[in-house]
């Protein structure tokens, strides 16, 4: 009698690896990782490489070709414009590079603030439950009646004034460098206005998650163990909802990249020397006849990100839906 052969142990698998074989196949979604990976090393490495300063005005007044030689520089060096320059002769390359950090910096900055607050506002409102749950949405419902970008443009305006005071006093009594305060006192309030009120539809998520998890049976088990209610919240509940908050964060950081551009477009954003994506796309746009690169450019990376973005955030909806599991 021959011995059956005794089936070996199926390897198991995790969540999180599954989710990333079912990104994989989304090639939409890979090819806007690739790009959102292209585009913070181009802004925040390849920008550093370049050798243009980008405020200076090399051809003042003048436009350089893409491609174009500069006029010699102290040391009789000529340098070239790779994408040419904008009306003061400022390299255009390295201005919409170093745009690009300022943009994605608010963005990703807001996103991890609004993401920080929306996780423990929500979480403690749907674990407390109750009259606590419902004063604090609806304080949420009230405050995203107003609306958004009004709210941000009036808040940005109150705190300037502290912040400014607050970076003088950095550079008479501490001795910051004053290019660094003036370009931390250029964004800040941009940012914090951005993250104080963009947090609200993250609350409102981990509140429904939480709302579905506190009486899953983790949860009372975790309790006949004894556990405290801030353990169980921090350490068992928010770890389980990590999937709906990670695709709410992609899927923001393009909206934030586009609420930036829109104040900075209507002279309410970053403000000059500082440049950003949407200084750089007004900018073009008022020399759009005699110049369209310095619009065409800026423009095109700045769509270029959003999509990305959005095609990433799809594709994390989808490789992380539960439901998508059981396929």
């Amino acid at each position: 009698m021959s011995e059956q052969a005794v089936p070996s142990a199926e390897k198991g698998t995790s969540l999180w690896k599954d989710a990333w074989h079912r990104l994989r196949r989304n090639r939409l979604a890979m090819a806007g990782l690739v790009l959102v990976v292209l585009i913070f090393l181009a802004c925040f490495v390849l920008r550093w490489i370049l050798p243009h300063d980008p405020n200076d005005t090399a051809l003042a007044n003048k436009f350089a070709t893409p491609g174009a030689m500069s006029l010699p520089d102290a040391d009789g060096k000529k340098h070239v414009h790779l994408l040419g320059t904008d009306q003061l002769g400022r390299d255009l390359l390295t201005r919409i590079l170093d745009g690009g950090q300022i943009s994605l910096f608010i963005a990703t900055a807001a996103t991890l603030l609004t993401v920080s607050i929306g996780i423990v506002y929500g979480a403690i409102s749907g674990y407390v439950g109750g009259r606590v749950d419902n004063v604090m949405m609806r304080i949420v419902d009230g405050l995203l009646a107003m609306p958004f970008l009004i709210v941000v443009i009036l808040f940005r305006e109150l705190i300037s004034g502290p912040i400014d005071e607050t970076g003088q006093f950095l550079i008479n009594e501490w001795n910051w460098s004053r290019d660094f305060v003036i370009r931390f006192s250029n964004i800040i309030p941009l940012l914090l206005a951005i993250a104080a009120f963009g947090w609200l539809t993250m609350a409102r998520i981990v509140r429904t998650q939480t709302v579905s998890l506190v009486k899953s049976e983790f949860v009372e088990a975790a309790r006949s163990l004894g556990l405290g209610h801030a353990r169980i919240l921090f350490r068992h509940i928010l770890p389980n909802m990590l999937g709906p908050v990670i695709i709410y964060a992609t899927l923001t950081i393009p909206s934030f990249i586009l609420y930036e551009a829109t104040l900075s477009f209507i002279g309410l954003g970053v403000e000059p020397p500082n440049s950003s994506w949407g200084i750089l796309i007004k900018e073009g746009a008022n020399y759009l006849e005699t110049k369209t690169a310095m619009l065409l450019y800026p423009a095109l990376i700045f769509s270029s990100t959003l999509f990305a973005f959005n095609f990433l955030g799809d594709g994390l909806r989808d490789a992380l839906d539960p439901k998508a599991a059981k396929d």
